[in-house]
């Protein structure tokens, strides 16, 4: 696969949006923006800045009006100029010509939280589709942003479903393809207020050629070539890599039965820490910088 020229924003999330996978209802929300810093960050790395053209995509979250509303407030408090918003609820929604062409012209696209099987089930195959990862692998600086479920689409392979409580059992944590934006990696959300951190090692052990990452609430990644990848936000992130498993009995197990794993290798990141993904190598903050990030 070719190395991308675009710019990757995985956000774990700050608040629910929609459905709750784990409780199984649906859940209304309170839309704060704990993540401004982040959405900062967004606004930063796009081309143009405040004047860049970002269009929100609702489509996985079940209050889309709500969702988009708070995305509009929260870049126009950032000074932008050019934030749109784009409700796609469906297939045909997003065979739109109209929509197909407001992705040709942004300079960032941000995928809202929800419930990411809606992001693989509408968007998978379309036009916009194509577009997008044409964009992000062939155009410098363009940038797909996606927090909550918007994160846990952009791999490969895709969490879709998975109680924490049960995440030691065998068949508990469900993966499928997601949007491909990076191959090699499962992203998990809202990882340490969920506790998640099981059910994305039993991810990793059954796939472990893929890294594992856990994004914390307040936090994301800032992917550049698909393989830099640098911990933003207030919270930590998780890597877990299961390259050295020794022995696992996984494959060997009845749905339901707990599992055991030998020797995952988990980092931890807090902002400024960077992860090379195909070096596999973890890269601490300076002093100087860590000092200065004390002060902001």
């Amino acid at each position: 696969m070719m190395t991308p020229k675009g710019i990757l924003i995985p956000i774990g999330g700050a608040e629910d949006k929609g459905t709750d996978l784990e409780q199984g209802f649906i859940q209304r929300n309170n839309l704060n923006f704990f993540e401004q810093g982040i959405l900062s960050r967004i606004v930063e790395e796009t081309k143009h800045g405040i004047h860049s053209r970002i269009e929100v995509i609702t489509t996985a979250s079940t209050i889309p009006v709500e969702v988009g509303a708070n995305y509009m407030y929260a870049f126009s408090k950032l000074q932008c100029t050019n934030m749109h918003c784009m409700d796609i609820r469906n297939r045909e929604d997003a065979q739109n010509p109209d929509y197909t062409q407001r992705i040709q012209e942004a300079d960032a696209v941000m995928f809202t939280g929800g419930n990411q099987m809606r992001l693989t089930a509408t968007f998978g195959g379309t036009e916009i589709y194509r577009i997008l990862h044409e964009r992000y692998f062939e155009e410098e600086g363009f940038l797909v942003a996606g927090t909550s479920a918007g994160a846990m689409a952009m791999s490969n392979t895709m969490i879709y479903e998975g109680n924490a409580a049960n995440a030691h059992l065998k068949g508990a944590v469900k993966v499928t393809t997601g949007l491909a934006f990076m191959r090699d990696v499962i992203f998990d959300s809202h990882f340490d207020k969920r506790g998640r951190f099981g059910r994305l090692a039993q991810a990793i052990s059954a796939n472990p050629s893929c890294i594992g990452i856990g994004l914390g609430e307040d936090t994301g990644l800032l992917i550049t070539g698909g393989n830099v990848m640098e911990a933003i936000g207030s919270g930590m992130i998780i890597i877990i890599d299961g390259h050295q498993i020794g022995y696992s009995n996984i494959a060997d197990l009845a749905d339901g039965s707990p599992i055991s794993v030998e020797n995952l290798i988990v980092h931890f990141l807090a902002k400024g820490n960077k992860y090379i993904l195909k070096e596999r190598k973890y890269i601490k903050i300076r002093e100087e910088e860590f000092a200065k990030t004390e002060v902001e």
